[in-house]
């Protein structure tokens, strides 16, 4: 693909370009099925590579640390009154750069070293930073982690009698919910009352679902939780960066104070101006739209599986997220997502719940719909990317020869299926 966007990088930095350009061909010619990436818009990429990349602004609007921020304060401001209509909340912080980044700032202001949290654990389909034992947070903190039924009729599903069992032994200072494999409608409210119990504090990351709740496909954790953190790019198709919401006053001044000075200098203008673009994006009746499209590209994509022998985790899907069990097939994750990437489909390896192996190998994919249906593709398309990835990971049981055949006749099905669907359209 003949990369026509970035000309004047093309002449002060060959090298450079050759890199971005190579990306934007794999792109344009690889199904993009990572659940946490999606495809912003060109109105979204024309802010975040704007001018306000020049622009120092520690501090808040109207209360900054330098000169000559009339301008980033607008551009903050609107992006404060986005997100609050976005998401029914009184109070947002949007500076810190990362969803890594905004959950310590939340337990930076809440927490005290050695402070006992409870998180879902990484093997259950949680976050590293919900008290996961490589993370800051579970090195910090004494870090109790919940898990899913093993299971019964609702195997792989988070287990809230577990939960409230250990909020009631442990006492922690903060429960924290929301999940990065997990496919299934949280129940907020079940957390709240098991943090009530305690006198707890009630947090959310919703950083897979918050583009599926700004469309109002997905429950609003705000009116159960106490803060509410989340990345703004996944589901919600917005610049790579990160917000914190509440609806209580003395927490978002300590919030506030933990992110700045407590955590980062000067925030990023330019990625907060693109903030302020998707916000008004997933403010529009379209974007409803494609948030439905996006769950039903992954039901179809998760029945399609089924329906060739495989099995899905939960046993289906309520979001944009569909997490398979390679185990029926005797098949690993590490194997099975570096021979999709080789054919054009670009995935993760993800360990199922009690996975017997280990963390580098892992018995299970996770696959996502965002980007893909951001391009166009719908419900048929992907009853045909559901077959492709079936035959490809069936193909690894099969001769050296015979394997090769599949996978050359998929590729060329891939760029056909890509090519109906370009990235952009028109220069940025």
């Amino acid at each position: 693909m003949k990369n026509i966007y970035l000309n004047k990088l093309r002449e002060s930095d060959p090298e450079v370009f050759d890199s971005l350009n190579k990306e934007l061909n794999r792109q344009q010619n690889q199904i993009e099925l990572i659940a946490s990436e999606n495809i912003t818009s060109l109105a979204v990429l024309n802010a975040q590579g704007s001018v306000l990349t020049n622009k120092y602004a520690e501090g808040y609007p109207g209360r900054r640390y330098y000169g000559g921020c009339e301008f980033v304060d607008e551009a903050e401001n609107i992006a404060l009154e986005r997100v609050k209509k976005l998401y029914k909340c009184k109070y947002a912080n949007l500076q810190p750069h990362s969803g890594a980044q905004a959950n310590q700032a939340v337990f930076l202001a809440l927490l005290k070293p050695h402070d006992t949290i409870l998180g879902m654990s990484l093997a259950s389909g949680g976050h590293l930073t919900h008290g996961a034992r490589p993370n800051i947070s579970g090195k910090w903190f004494n870090a109790i982690q919940y898990g899913v039924k093993k299971e019964g009729n609702d195997k792989d599903l988070i287990d809230y009698d577990e939960v409230e069992k250990l909020a009631l032994e442990n006492k922690p200072k903060i429960i924290i919910a929301g999940a990065s494999a997990y496919p299934r409608i949280i129940d907020w409210k079940k957390f709240r009352d098991i943090a009530n119990k305690i006198e707890a504090y009630f947090m959310v990351d919703m950083a897979h679902y918050s583009g599926l709740i700004a469309g109002e496909q997905y429950p609003n954790p705000i009116e159960y939780a106490d803060v509410v953190t989340s990345t703004t790019h996944k589901t919600l198709r917005g610049a790579r960066s990160a917000m914190i919401l509440t609806n209580n006053e003395e927490i978002i001044k300590k919030v506030n104070s933990a992110v700045f000075p407590g955590l980062q200098g000067g925030p990023l203008m330019h990625v907060m101006a693109a903030k302020a673009v998707s916000y008004g994006e997933a403010l529009k009746p379209e974007f409803k739209t494609y948030i439905s499209e996006v769950i039903s590209n992954a039901k179809i994509l998760a029945e399609t599986l089924v329906q060739r022998g495989f099995r899905i985790v939960t046993g289906g899907t309520d979001s944009h997220i569909v997490w398979l069990d390679l185990t029926p097939k005797n098949l690993t994750g590490d194997k099975a997502e570096k021979l999709l990437e080789e054919v054009g489909i670009a995935c993760n390896k993800n360990a199922i719940p009690y996975d017997p192996n280990p963390p580098k190998i892992t018995s299970g994919l996770r696959f996502g719909t965002p980007a893909a249906t951001s391009r166009g593709f719908n419900n048929t398309d992907f009853k045909v990317i559901g077959n492709i990835i079936s035959d490809v990971l069936d193909s690894l049981l099969l001769k050296e020869e015979e394997k090769t055949k599949v996978c050359e006749s998929v590729k060329k099905k891939i760029i056909d299926m890509c090519s109906k669907y370009p990235i952009y359209k028109e220069p940025y």
